[in-house]
Order: C-alpha cells, then sequence, then structure tokens
C-alpha cells in the first residue's frame, strides 16, 4: 500500500501504520515544513521520501505521480483549539488543509482510504464541512470519532478528533450513524502497555534531576499541579508548553503517596522546603513519548524541542486502532 504522510511531524502516523501490523506499505511521501521535526523523522525513518515542503506548493499532478492509496494527516490544531482564538478557516494554518481538501483530494486518482487526526473543536468548524461535503461528492463513506486513550486502557488522557474515509464501494464493518463515535465500542483489543505510570517510567531515578521542578515554579503555581504517583491510573494530556508551563500543560510525578501529597501542598502551598521534599518532577521525553506509544527512547534534539514536537503528536496506539478498523 502507497501512503501519503501529510504534516508528518516526527513520524507519528508512520509508527502507527507499524503498529497497527501492516506491514506492505510504504511512505512514498511525508511533507512537513517544521525544519526540527524533519530531523527526528529522519532520524528514524532515514529511508522515507521526507520533503521540507510548504503543502501549498504541491500539485494534484505531482499528488497523484505517487499514486497514494491511503493519505494519513495530523494537520495543525490551533485554528481549532478551544484555547486559541479558533480562527477556523481565517487562519493562515488552515491554509495547507483547504488545499488538500479543495485540490488535491478531490483530484486524486487512486486514492482510496483517508484517515485525519485533529483537535476537540475541529468538529465545530466550517472547515471540517468544507471537508464532509468533499468527501461525499468526490464518493466517499466517513466516520468520524471523538476518542482519548483511557478507551483503549491507556493511562493518558488526549481526547482528539479524528475521520476516517473509504471510497466507494468501500465501505465500513460498524454501522454508519448520525452522531460522532465517542466510545471504542468495536475494538476488544486494548493496550496492555501503559495501565498505570509505572508503566511508563524510567528504570532509574538516577539523572533526573534536570526534570526536579524549579523553586519559582514550586511557589507560583504547586497548587495547580496535576500530581500523579507510579500507581496512578491516570494522567493528563501533555502539551507543547510541558515543562516550560505548569497550569494545564500535563501532569508532574512523585514517588510518594497521592493522598498525601494533596494534602501536604494544599496546608503548605508557599513552604518552600516542605515542597522541596516532595521532589515533584516532570516526565522526561521518553517518558511522555511512552504515554503516547510512540516506540522512541532517546530524541536527536534538546528536551524543550521533544516536548514541543510530542505536544503536537498523536497516540499511536489510538490511531493504529483506527487504522486497522479503516482498512479491515
Amino acid at each position: 500500500m502507497r501512503v501519503i504522510e501529510l504534516f508528518s511531524g516526527i513520524g507519528g502516523m508512520h509508527f502507527a501504520l507499524k503498529e497497527c501490523g501492516l506491514d506492505n506499505f510504504e511512505v512514498v511521501l511525508a511533507v512537513d515544513v517544521n525544519t526540527v521535526a524533519n530531523t527526528v523523522y529522519r532520524h528514524f525513518f532515514p529511508s522515507s521520501n521526507l520533503k521540507d515542503l510548504n503543502i501549498l506548493s504541491l500539485s494534484s499532478e505531482q499528488f497523484n505521480a505517487y499514486s497514494p492509496e491511503l493519505l494519513v494527516m495530523s494537520p495543525p490544531c490551533q485554528p481549532f483549539t478551544r484555547n486559541g482564538l479558533v480562527k477556523d478557516i481565517n487562519d493562515e494554518r488552515t491554509k495547507p488543509l483547504l488545499h488538500i481538501i479543495e485540490n488535491l483530494i478531490p483530484k486524486s486518482q487512486s486514492l482510496n482510504y483517508i484517515l485525519i487526526e485533529n483537535v476537540k473543536g475541529f468538529e465545530c468548524s466550517i472547515t471540517r464541512d468544507k471537508l464532509v461535503s468533499v468527501l461525499s461528492l468526490a464518493g466517499y463513506t466517513f466516520r468520524e470519532f471523538l476518542l482519548s486513550p483511557t478507551h483503549f486502557g491507556i493511562c493518558n488522557s488526549r481526547l482528539r478528533y479524528y475521520l476516517l474515509a473509504k471510497k466507494k464501494p468501500l465501505d465500513f464493518s460498524i454501522p454508519l450513524q448520525n452522531d460522532i463515535i465517542t466510545e471504542n465500542h468495536w475494538d476488544e483489543k486494548l493496550c496492555d502497555k501503559v495501565k498505570q505510570v509505572s508503566d511508563v517510567l524510567s528504570d532509574s531515578d538516577r539523572n533526573l534531576e534536570e526534570y526536579l521542578i524549579n523553586d519559582k515554579q514550586l511557589l507560583k503555581g504547586a497548587k495547580a499541579l496535576d500530581i500523579v504517583t507510579q500507581h496512578s491510573k491516570r494522567s493528563c494530556c501533555f502539551t507543547r508548553s510541558y515543562s516550560s508551563y505548569l497550569c494545564g500543560t500535563g501532569s508532574v510525578y512523585s514517588s510518594l503517596c497521592e493522598d498525601n501529597l494533596k494534602q501536604i501542598i494544599s496546608e503548605n502551598n508557599q513552604d518552600l522546603k516542605v515542597l522541596k521534599s516532595l521532589k515533584l518532577r516532570f516526565f522526561t521525553p521518553a517518558e511522555i513519548a511512552k504515554f503516547m506509544c510512540i516506540p522512541i527512547s532517546n530524541f536527536p534534539v534538546s528536551n524543550k524541542k521533544a516536548y514541543q514536537l510530542l505536544g503536537n503528536s498523536i497516540n499511536v496506539y489510538v490511531v493504529s486502532r483506527l487504522l486497522y478498523l479503516l482498512l479491515c
């Protein structure tokens, strides 16, 4: 199967293709303008045809020349996220996706399957309405989902929008629904690798001092921290601002008992000595990669860049199960 991967990032979709058990595939083209992400992609997939290319410059003739059967993509989410300005089609970052919707998909001569991932909020956008309208006119049947890794047994929340499309007469094994599918009711297989936080932790606590939350951050944001322990069966979504900001960017870790932690912080949130004794730390990039089921342990970029790239990436296991549903 010939695959085109647009907005390829660090290769999350490529990893998902491998995870879903699809052995006979070739990523004939991967495209991203983020040079740092491309450095990571090339590090892990050195033989792939990765282009540092603005998607707006990709013509339908060039697209068709690759004869793709499957298109996978995770376009920029900033135009649709609830924490942003929600400029939708008026955001410059939406233009590449609109180019795909208006010029590449309708003129494709070989495309049979499409998978798109984005943030919750995309389902309410004008861009989404354009997308499903074009898909219908081009002869595709599609399903939409709002799913989190927690639906697949993974102890990390990352609610995302997904769209799967098949060119008719191909169809899905699950029946058509009027509403977006918000539960994993079709797939009995669940991830058994990341059930609780201990499943992602580094083998040793050595060399983790650099990940400790600094004094300024502790005094400013201790009360806002989402703290998890080794036995926790949940964690918050990790964003691209993780480690730079505390509130709403992802969980932090402590080796102490969770119940005791909450009480200690609530009673001593301005006592730096007490807060430091908790040894609260950020998860390492390798640990966050495990939460997201990305088989990466060493990044060829700085930690700050790795956090940013992971915050923009996908949960590989979830996408692998959706790919299985799309292609089976």
